[in-house]
């Protein structure tokens, strides 16, 4: 945390993009580039991130503001086709895709709960996933992987970063896409991602401070990802063709 060093946060339209102004400082990436953003609609999301800081700056409560540090300085130096292919390989590891036999009540809970996200998914982008009890996983199919990729493709630079930083908290590529294609809500992407906690919660009971904390923090997070996905993807041209239609 840092004390807070500014009164005033604006945004300006620059050569790049748009800026954010905190006083009459132009907001910088932690590797010093000047910190330009793509729309409008984004830089305004960031800036009310930095304005609602108090007294100190708390850096890990602003999570769009670290996503474009990341899509700026990009510190893992990967081009379109790594973020890619690295989003995919969750794939293998889906969340929605590992299954108990026991107890009977959480296996049902799993075949109610996850069955019908994954057969939308199916049907959505015409791919079989499947599911299993194995240790070991199903087997996806070269072919499902190649459509979510070529699907991936249709994204920019930008709002690849946003849609591997939800997989990441999801740990399921399945509800990242169900989530920003909205199809399901930030609420429910959360809660079925933590569907064999939440059993075990209502099961065992609530440690009130701990599993709180961490649910707020994950739809925190989730949200703030998706919302980048959708205000980086976001399309001058179509939305004038748009208006004019």
């Amino acid at each position: 945390e840092r004390k807070r060093f500014y009164q005033n946060v604006s945004i300006s339209q620059g050569e790049g993009g748009f800026e954010i102004n905190l006083d009459h400082r132009k907001l910088k990436t932690p590797q010093a580039k000047l910190f330009t953003v793509p729309s409008e609609a984004l830089a305004i999301a960031v800036a009310t991130e930095w304005d609602s800081q108090k007294d100190t700056i708390k850096f890990y409560t602003m999570h769009l503001t670290t996503l474009c540090n990341t899509a700026l300085d990009n510190p893992t130096q990967r081009n379109k086709t790594q973020l890619i292919r690295a989003a995919v390989k969750f794939l293998e590891t889906d969340t929605l895709c590992y299954r108990v036999d026991e107890p009977p009540a959480l296996a049902e809970l799993q075949k109610n709960e996850w069955d019908p996200v994954v057969a939308w998914a199916e049907e959505r982008y015409n791919v079989t996933i499947g599911s299993s009890t194995s240790i070991l996983g199903p087997n996806i199919p070269a072919s499902t992987k190649e459509t979510f990729i070529s699907h991936l493709a249709s994204y920019n630079m930008w709002a690849l970063q946003g849609i591997e930083f939800v997989i990441t908290q999801l740990k399921s590529l399945i509800l990242s896409m169900g989530l920003i294609d909205r199809h399901i809500t930030v609420e429910k992407a959360v809660l079925l991602s933590r569907l064999e906690e939440e059993y075990q919660i209502r099961r065992w009971g609530n440690v009130e401070w701990a599993h709180d904390y961490d649910l707020c923090e994950l739809r925190a997070r989730t949200a703030a990802g998706t919302l980048f996905v959708h205000l980086c993807s976001e399309s001058s041209t179509v939305k004038h063709k748009l208006l004019q239609d």
